[in-house]
């Protein structure tokens, strides 16, 4: 009698009536259709695509690339959307003859391989602004990443499945610029017309993730529903909060709350409904991620399912060595959002009360937390301010500027200015409060100072989420013009006013005019687009 190595399945159906066809696709191989995790963790060990990390998590490794390639991003240049982009180096623009040149090359490349894997996902908790994309990969890691970050549809909606958006994904293939209008082998390349996304010469997964996102981007303004780069939670008493900020700001972190409901941690839309996250599960970054510091986030670090890029494992007993950065200090854990104990199953939560900018002043000039006025909240949202240290990049040697509009201005198509009057008029509607938070540095510039306190940056959070802010006395920042409360609860008064922080006022009162002067010179980028309001809410030189 023959022995029995696996259990029985019934085999589901799970491919979609519409095929591959829609793709321009004729596969030789075989095509592995809405695979669960199990199953795609099973084909990327068959396939050696990576490694198990201690608890189970698959581990892979994208070198060269560690991050995006956002000089090799492109959109086709086609009458249907040319009037609405902001044509420029974020936008860069790809003559439609080249990108059909370059879908057919992808597509042969695609049809020739031994094993595609498909993917069939929701982006948008929202129904009624939900996107139906069709994911295509040659990697099992690959696909279980994108099954991980997006929204799963039921089972019995993949036989019927149609997609919206489609996304080829040709990580190994390398363009021929002049061939194919590329600046190099890597290109992720977006045609509104078309619906279609293509990337290769990359197999960085966050790809996959923010060329989404530059889709919604787009999209969503078109149907009057702001997108927006910022996490979101729910307080007990069902209020809504988002966190805007740029990577190191502490976004993931301070939304992670356990007092309160996670949405999501990166995307979302806010429609007249209110919030909905467009993504299904999370991509944080773990470089010195620890328990006692980030428990939540860690524990997702420690079971099967979750993808990890670029970490670094102990050879012995496979654990990874979060402090170990020799590949890169983007390392980051793809898990889907149902990993974090408190979140919000239906990513959805009404118009927020609350909206937190968060920026990590290296310069150690800006206060710890400052309440906005409508016309402030305007300014900084589309300075997107936050500064680079030294040694976080090759060259840096002291604290850098770095402005983003709308704290994602690499994501963004149409002008900073449509994404920032949409938010301008939902505050207004939903008397929503605005504060600004510095994460970075105090009592010095970085070198000399200290970065702030985590403790002290969450009992800030959560007495404004609280209200517990409303009533205690602020003082106005002379050169910022920022109002700041006196008091905290849980927080030294000697912390909320920086320059008390500083042994040296002078050197202080010296650098918060120099940061002043670089938020003017950034802020001349955008003309007479900006009325005189916004633009006098800035720092005073």
């Amino acid at each position: 009698m023959a022995t029995r190595t696996r259990p029985n399945a019934e085999v589901a159906e799970r491919e979609s009536k519409s095929g591959l066809e829609m793709q321009g696709l004729a596969p030789k191989g075989q095509v592995h259709w809405n695979l669960v995790p199990p199953e795609l963790a099973q084909h990327a060990a068959r396939r050696n695509e990576g490694v198990f990390a201690d608890m189970g998590p698959f581990v892979a490794v994208t070198t060269p690339h560690t991050g995006r390639s956002p000089k090799d991003k492109f959109v086709v240049r086609e009458p249907g959307s040319e009037r609405d982009i902001d044509w420029g180096h974020v936008n860069v623009a790809m003559a439609p003859e080249k990108f059909e040149v370059l879908l057919a090359d992808v597509q042969k490349y695609l049809n020739g391989l031994d094993e595609l894997f498909v993917q069939d996902l929701y982006t948008g908790a929202d129904s009624t602004h939900r996107l139906k994309v069709r994911y295509v990969t040659p990697n099992a890691w690959h696909s279980l990443f994108v099954r991980n970050m997006f929204i799963r549809p039921e089972a019995s909606d993949l036989p019927t499945f149609e997609p919206t958006f489609s996304v080829l994904h040709a990580p190994e293939m390398k363009a021929d610029p002049a061939r194919h209008g590329t600046r190099s082998g890597t290109f992720i390349v977006l045609d509104f017309a078309k619906r279609m996304i293509v990337i290769g010469g990359t197999r960085y997964a966050g790809e996959l993730k923010k060329a989404m996102f530059t889709v919604m981007n787009y999209l969503m303004p078109k149907a009057d529903v702001l997108s927006m780069h910022c996490s979101a939670n729910i307080g007990k008493g069902g209020d809504t909060a988002l966190f805007f900020g740029l990577s190191g700001t502490g976004k993931t972190t301070l939304s992670a709350d356990p007092d309160r409901f996670l949405i999501g941690d990166d995307e979302h839309g806010w429609s007249r409904d209110g919030v909905f996250n467009f993504e299904g599960g999370c991509y944080a970054k773990v470089i010195n991620l620890s328990k006692d510091g980030e428990p939540d986030i860690y524990a997702t670090t420690q079971m099967f399912g979750t993808v990890l890029e670029n970490v670094v494992l102990d050879p012995m007993t496979r654990r990874v060595r979060f402090d170990d950065q020799s590949i890169t200090e983007n390392t980051r854990a793809s898990y889907p959002l149902h990993y974090i104990r408190n979140f919000v199953p239906s990513g959805r939560g009404g118009p927020p009360r609350n909206i937190v900018f968060l920026t990590a002043d290296a310069f150690g000039v800006l206060p710890p937390i400052a309440r906005l006025t409508p016309e402030q909240a305007m300014y900084y949202f589309l300075s997107g301010y936050t500064a680079k240290v030294a040694g976080t990049e090759h060259g840096v040697s002291e604290p850098q500027a770095t402005f983003s509009a709308c704290f994602g201005g690499v994501f963004l198509v149409w002008h900073p200015t449509k994404y920032a009057e949409m938010l301008g008029k939902l505050i207004a509607e939903h008397k929503s409060k605005v504060w600004l938070f510095n994460t970075g540095w105090t009592g010095g510039a970085y070198g000399t100072g200290r970065r702030m306190r985590l403790a002290h940056t969450r009992s800030m959070v959560r007495a404004a989420l609280a209200g517990q802010l409303d009533t205690v006395r602020y003082v106005t920042d002379p050169v910022f013009g920022l109002s700041v409360p006196t008091e905290v609860p849980d927080v030294p008064a000697r912390v909320m006013n920086p320059r008390d922080t500083w042994s040296d006022g002078a050197a202080y009162d010296a650098q918060a005019k120099t940061l002043a002067r670089m938020f003017a010179a950034n802020f001349e980028k955008f003309g007479s687009n900006v009325p005189d309001a916004i633009r006098n809410a800035g720092p005073k030189i």
